[in-house]
């Protein structure tokens, strides 16, 4: 990935600031919404059923989070996500907790079948188990993948015709021709919860701004993992680092990007 394009896309998330709509988990929603706004977009998080068809038609993303799944997320996820597709709004889907129940895996892959997914963003485990390869999940954690994790990212990528972003101490991302590994990161980002769902929120904006959602997802995940590592430099523990991490985003310019970002071909 070019260092332009790097650059390029990050100005066009703060210069446009897009609207991302989320429906997601109440563990998380408040770090979802403030660090879309330290990246630069602008979040709402609405989920009402009567609601989420006209907050959907205006927003530049949508992002959907099973974290705290019940049935009327469902309805209205089903809802957001139809009229995503028919204004050909990207839709980023982060498959919290796949594997763990039958209910999860479920609602997941009808949400697939259902609608068009422009990014499923998960971890090792929760992709392993939707391209059926023998991903292990323990609650909402991966508990790993068996096998080379880029060849089965690839390949269920093609198969299901959609993005799939892998974050990990290296995330993956790839269209199933394409592929891009990032290295940015820290291992303090696995002490608190939602750092997943916080990199959901910002690929949603960069997705907003780009229809290149390989590239589009592999800026936000070095932007955040950046954003992570420059956070760990001065914390005192998880909940220091946690602050910090929102700060750092919310300072980091393109040029930074271009500069601290660790994004290569496999």
């Amino acid at each position: 990935m070019r260092q332009k394009e790097l650059s390029d896309l990050f100005m066009l998330v703060r210069e446009k600031r897009p609207l991302v709509h989320h429906i997601t988990n109440y563990v998380t929603v408040n770090d979802c919404a403030n660090i879309t706004i330290c990246a630069g977009g602008a979040p709402v998080m609405a989920d009402a059923p009567e609601e989420v068809e006209e907050m959907t038609a205006v927003a530049g993303a949508l992002v959907l989070n099973i974290g705290t799944l019940n049935a009327a997320q469902i309805e209205s996820m089903i809802l957001a996500g139809g009229m995503a597709n028919d204004r050909k709004i990207p839709v980023i889907l982060d498959p919290v907790g796949a594997g763990a129940t039958r209910f999860r895996t479920e609602t997941v892959q009808r949400l697939l079948d259902e609608l068009k997914v422009s990014v499923l963003k998960g971890n090792a485990g929760e992709i392993g188990v939707l391209a059926g390869a023998g991903g292990k999940v323990r609650g909402v954690d991966s508990h790993g993948l068996a096998g080379d994790v880029v060849s089965i990212a690839k390949d269920y990528a093609k198969t299901a015709k959609l993005v799939v972003s892998i974050s990990g101490a290296t995330d993956i991302v790839t269209d199933g021709k394409r592929a891009l590994l990032v290295e940015n990161g820290h291992p303090l980002m696995g002490s608190i919860s939602g750092t997943g769902c916080m990199a959901a929120s910002v690929t949603g904006a960069f997705c907003a701004v780009s229809g290149d959602f390989v590239k589009a997802s592999a800026a936000a995940l070095a932007a955040f993992g950046l954003a992570g590592e420059r956070a760990a430099e001065g914390a005192r523990g998880p909940y220091s680092f946690r602050t910090a991490l929102f700060d750092e985003l919310a300072g980091l310019t393109p040029a930074d990007l271009v500069k601290g970002a660790k994004i290569r071909s496999p």
